[in-house]
């Protein structure tokens, strides 16, 4: 929960669904922003919906007295869906906090495509999928831009996601290249429907989708994991359910989906090179998709109308998405950074030993603890130092987790303790 200090001594995070509808109607007003549209035309293709975007960073920026910089980066790619090759870009809104190189970072590709993805001409609305999303990063960053937090934010505007993910590839290695230690990613990408295929409405919740195992863990890794019963406790799964804890306190909001899979079945977005890397990301998505409205040619065929326009989006319910996000962000970028490692040791004891790394900032840390039968934490203990004993908490039946806070509260994702190593 975000700290009652901290949200005394801050303006309330409203966002505003007619700001976010007027950026999806401007957006939606380029035509197409396919990523292999003109790079340079003012006023239609993915190039001015770009320029556009970079103008709002840097609008938002000078309100709050360069608190935000705009920042582009570029790689050029290539692969079957651009054989000829294309500049993909991303687009930058760094709010720098006190850590330069902590981030956490909210994204959402502003490419958009119809039926046939080389047909980058045609009219390709992307209104949902994923103008959205460009919306919601555009909102949080003026809502948050007032404020000053520990971590840096970056809110993220891909490029080359339709393409095969190239801008949050991109992305990704920047933040490896510039050995930022990313404490979450969010990446939204069509949230801002109700209306789900053959009629259905979903109005209530929003689907976060995490990873359990981790992809960047090698083999041995994975069975150490499988060993200690972690498989619903890495990092991508901790921030969910993280999200899943704030939006619980945002009165007249959604309930999170905790979708245990790293995405749709058989389907990809813009936070799976983070997982490649290693760091927590996760996507959220409506409740219902309506296929009828994504990846479309415009038209109508026996009466059925196709293609992603922003009549068939809710902005009241893309707003709730959008305050979901908005109190996550500042949840985590106000807390320290989660402890690198944690640990417990027990066996044919009734008492349990935690041991974990110190976070730089803490001013304390949380050690909560389930039985093994129970999917969340039910218990919890702060304390000081990096060591405590849990009396009559067995290591078999129970486990272990421990977060960083702030002064003021702010809580970090949870680390989940395994087994004891040996320090090499």
């Amino acid at each position: 929960m975000l700290p009652l200090l901290l949200l005394a001594a801050a303006p309330p995070l409203a966002p505003s669904p007619e700001r976010l509808r007027a950026d999806v109607a401007t957006l939606v007003g380029f035509g197409t922003r396919h990523t292999l549209s003109s790079p340079d035309d003012p006023k239609r293709g993915i190039g001015a919906a770009r320029a556009w975007a970079a103008e709002r960073f840097a609008a938002i920026g000078r309100a709050c007295d360069g608190c935000i910089t705009v920042e582009q980066i570029h790689r050029r790619a290539t692969g079957p869906r651009a054989p000829g090759g294309v500049e993909i870009v991303d687009v930058l809104g760094v709010q720098r906090g006190r850590d330069p190189n902590r981030v956490v970072i909210v994204g959402a590709h502003i490419d958009s495509r119809v039926t046939d993805v080389m047909n980058a001409s045609a009219d390709a609305p992307g209104a949902n999928d994923d103008g959205s999303g460009v919306a919601l990063v555009l909102e949080a960053a003026r809502l948050l831009s007032h404020r000053r937090f520990d971590a840096t934010i970056v809110y993220a505007i891909f490029s080359g996601e339709e393409q095969g993910l190239w801008g949050g590839e991109l992305l990704a290695d920047t933040a490896h290249e510039r050995g930022w230690t990313v404490s979450a990613m969010l990446n939204n990408d069509i949230v801002g429907n109700t209306i789900g295929q053959g009629g259905v409405r979903v109005a209530d919740r929003v689907r976060v989708f995490s990873e359990g195992i981790r992809a960047s863990e090698a083999l041995p890794e994975q069975q150490g994991r499988r060993a200690e019963g972690g498989e619903d406790d890495g990092p991508s799964r901790a921030l969910a359910k993280a999200i899943d804890g704030v939006a619980a306190t945002i009165p007249g909001g959604l309930d999170v989906f905790l979708d245990r899979r790293p995405d749709r079945y058989g389907r990809g977005g813009d936070h799976e090179p983070f997982l490649k890397l290693g760091y927590p990301a996760v996507r959220f998505s409506v409740g219902a998709e309506n296929w009828d409205a994504q990846h479309q040619d415009l038209r109508t065929e026996n009466g059925v109308t196709y293609g992603d326009t922003i009549d068939r989006m809710d902005f009241a319910y893309l707003t709730k998405v959008t305050a979901i996000n908005v109190a996550t962000l500042a949840r985590l970028a106000a807390a320290p950074a989660a402890p690198a490692e944690a640990s417990i040791s027990g066996a044919l004891s009734r008492d349990t030993t935690v041991k974990w790394a110190a976070s730089p900032g803490a001013a304390r840390y949380r050690v909560r603890w389930r039985r093994t039968d129970a999917p969340n934490w039910t218990d919890a203990r702060d304390v000081t130092g990096t060591e405590t004993v849990l009396q009559q908490v067995p290591v078999d039946d129970d486990f272990v987790g421990v977060s960083a806070l702030s002064a003021d509260g702010a809580e970090s994702l949870v680390t989940f303790a395994g087994r004891e190593r040996p320090r090499r």
